[in-house]
């Protein structure tokens, strides 16, 4: 039995918004197209080339009983390829297959596949539906719910986007088999940090639960992913655009993504994450929010889930500020910064100094000694 969510999109209206659907496999994705009213529409499965071969002929099959036509767009996998490139293509490819507004898209993947998917939904003849089919960890917890969508313009990442929801998630828990050890810890940090912002007693049960986890035993793997979408979805109701609350979501990412662009993104995101985590957490300790115990605690945390908690001693902490503060969060001068009150209590502050952020980034590079 298919677990099920229902993500609210205006206030106002009780019935506008979206399904997510946490299943075993691909069976019932015919059905819950169905429900939507979309049969006899074309529809375009966009994926990436590591995602095409596990599945995109499984959900072609799923479709071609109710489409009037099934296409596929691959492009090729990584972060370096979600930009205005790739969406071109795409959008080539709807134009040359007669898409119109009434047709659909399908976002087959990871983050990448999601967002450069929802992009491409948001301005093709200036919005189609699309549907969102996450394949790992990261997209299943963050990514595919919410409706940010977006690509990197060169190095700055998600610059160009819009926000603009799925009409549908539809989760095929068994994908998550296939990621790699790497992958898999990469959506362990987006995971983490829904507790440590929200819900101290769900970080307790992550951490109680490590080896479960790491094992992807199902029944603990579909408690952990929902209790994610519970806290992610409460969130993204009451602030659907990021005018105000919606920012807790960005703990970790401010410093994250700096470190995301330092390294060329040869670090995951999750990695990436994990260490702006760390930095944050750091800067609330220096400011008597968390307590020693609480800060190692939270820091330490990370290492049983393959996580890291330092980069390599040669990392350019001033750099790493400057990447920091070209991050789109600023506030004329200031950034919008994510900090912790304690385990569970996340708040939105504006006061960070240069000097602090500076002070957390050198303590990721000697992580042996805190003063």
């Amino acid at each position: 039995m298919a677990d099920r969510l229902f993500v609210h999109t205006d206030e106002k209206d009780e019935k506008k918004g979206y399904e997510i659907i946490l299943e075993k496999d691909f069976s019932g994705l015919e059905g819950a197209v169905k429900e939507l009213g979309y049969e006899k529409r074309r529809m375009c499965i966009v994926t990436d080339s590591n995602v095409s071969d596990l599945y995109a002929s499984e959900v072609e099959r799923e479709l071609k009983s109710i489409a009037l036509t099934v296409t596929v767009f691959v492009f090729e996998a990584g972060e370096e390829n979600k930009n205005l490139d790739t969406v071109r293509k795409l959008y080539t490819h709807l134009i040359e297959n007669r898409f119109d507004r009434k047709d659909v898209l399908i976002a087959l993947g990871g983050g990448v596949v999601g967002d450069l998917t929802g992009f491409a939904a948001a301005t093709y003849l200036r919005g189609i539906d699309f549907i969102q089919l996450p394949t790992t960890l990261l997209s299943c917890t963050d990514s595919s719910i919410g409706g940010k969508t977006g690509v990197d313009l060169d190095s700055y990442k998600n610059m160009v986007g819009a926000f603009y929801m799925p009409r549908l998630v539809y989760m095929n828990l068994s994908a998550l088999e296939s990621l790699s050890a790497r992958q898999f810890a990469s959506g362990m940090a987006e995971v983490i940090k829904h507790g440590l912002i929200r819900d101290e007693t769900y970080y307790e049960y992550i951490v109680n639960n490590f080896n479960e986890i790491n094992d992807r035993e199902v029944d603990v793997l579909k408690k952990v992913i929902k209790r994610s979408l519970e806290i992610k979805r409460d969130v993204v109701e009451k602030d659907p655009t990021e005018q105000g609350e919606r920012a807790l979501l960005n703990f970790g990412h401010t410093i994250g993504h700096a470190i995301e662009k330092y390294s060329d993104f040869k670090l995951t995101h999750g990695e990436c994450v994990a260490l702006g985590s760390i930095a944050a957490c750091y800067i609330s300790y220096k400011r008597q929010q968390l307590s020693t115990e609480e800060f190692y605690e939270i820091r330490d945390m990370y290492l049983p889930f393959f996580l890291p908690i330092s980069l390599n001693d040669d990392a350019d902490a001033d750099e790493i500020l400057k990447l920091t503060k070209s991050d789109k969060k600023m506030q004329g001068n200031r950034l919008k910064f994510i900090l912790l009150k304690k385990p569970g209590k996340a708040v939105i502050d504006t006061t960070v100094t240069d000097e602090e952020i500076l002070d957390a980034i050198k303590q990721l590079i000697i992580t042996d000694e805190f003063d």
